[in-house]
């Protein structure tokens, strides 16, 4: 026990507590290739442990933004971890990897062993959903940089694809069919706009019920971002996927061409797809317009893949059986940029 650093407003103590309730936790995340638990200096991983010739290794790390802001406003902590794993897992598995571990860092005003508790909670969830191991992680208790309650996250992961097998965004060609893959809701992005068209613009509350929905904007709003992991390596061992694209920041609009060659482009046709009700009401609330909605959220669109003509029953069918309401949603043009039909 430190008392002098305790008195700075750092406290050892909750930090070991905090370890000790995780990793109950993280322990159902091992896999195969885990070498080390929670709490060692550095996380180990055999790699040797899976059968690849020519490893490439594809990493990706981010956050969950103020998306954050919601889930401590609400005082619900158990699935903000659940986004933190999408975010990065979904980005990797656009290469063609298999993630295979993943670290964490929580940065907090002041160490609440059981809020910590309920976020790694959520982080192992999602790492169980993604088959990824929770290998390690930081926890930082900076008292002067937030204030007690705030907390922010951020997320690293690491995954492995055969060099013969890595996606090449050249293989895409004219004709080619868009599949697009359904959204469980706003996911992580986006969340600045969202507030302030809810919370500051219209006054509304976490408890608010919209009957679009089903339920108040608690729900609505900490919904999981949707794993695409398992699927999407499913469909991988089965059908020729030429590209994939993660529908995250910058929306439709941005993240589309980054899966195809510059000289190409893709046409969408909007009435392929259930828009969700999410999007209609801050559509209408905030006074956006519909090309914009497509540059900044996901419309309900999660992730998009491109095949041939020819294997999208066979895509589809395979990506049926995950729950992703699999739908050819557009296909690749000879113009460039992307158009909303």
């Amino acid at each position: 026990m430190s008392d002098k650093y305790k008195s700075s407003g750092v406290s050892l103590e909750r930090g070991y507590e905090s370890v000790r309730r995780i990793k109950k936790h993280t322990s159902k995340t091992l896999n195969k290739g885990s070498m080390s638990d929670i709490g060692n200096f550095g996380g180990l991983f055999d790699l040797s442990k899976y059968d690849i010739k020519e490893p490439i290794l594809v990493s990706g790390t981010d956050g969950v933004g103020t998306k954050l802001l919601i889930a401590q406003k609400a005082n619900k902590h158990d699935t903000i971890g659940i986004d933190l794993v999408a975010m990065c897992v979904n980005d990797v598995i656009t290469c063609g990897a298999k993630p295979l571990f993943f670290l964490d860092y929580i940065a907090t005003g002041k160490v609440d062993p059981n809020i910590i508790e309920q976020i790694v909670k959520g982080i192992s969830e999602g790492c169980v959903q993604a088959e990824t191991s929770l290998i390690g992680g930081e926890t930082a208790e900076m008292p002067n940089m937030y204030s007690d309650g705030h907390y922010d996250l951020a997320g690293y992961t690491t995954g492995v694809v055969e060099k013969s097998k890595l996606l090449n965004i050249n293989n895409v060609k004219l004709g080619h069919k868009i599949i697009g893959l359904a959204s469980s809701g706003i996911h992580s992005n986006g969340y600045s706009l969202v507030r302030k068209i809810f919370f500051e613009d219209n006054n509304y509350e976490l408890s608010s019920n919209f009957d679009e929905l089903g339920c108040n904007l608690e729900k609505e709003l900490l919904t999981p971002t949707k794993i695409y992991v398992k699927g999407i390596l499913e469909l991988l061992s089965k059908v020729k996927v030429h590209s994939i694209a993660h529908i995250t920041g910058g929306g439709f609009i941005e993240n589309i061409p980054r899966a195809i060659p510059q000289n190409l482009g893709v046409k969408i046709q909007k009435d392929s797809f259930e828009v969700l009700p999410i999007f209609a009401i801050l559509q209408k609330l905030g006074d956006i317009r519909e090309s914009e909605m497509f540059n900044i959220f996901n419309m309900g669109i999660g992730m998009i893949v491109i095949v041939e003509e020819k294997d999208v029953e066979k895509a589809i069918s395979i990506l049926n059986t995950f729950h992703y309401n699999p739908k050819v949603i557009g296909e690749v043009t000879n113009v460039e940029g992307v158009e909303i039909d």
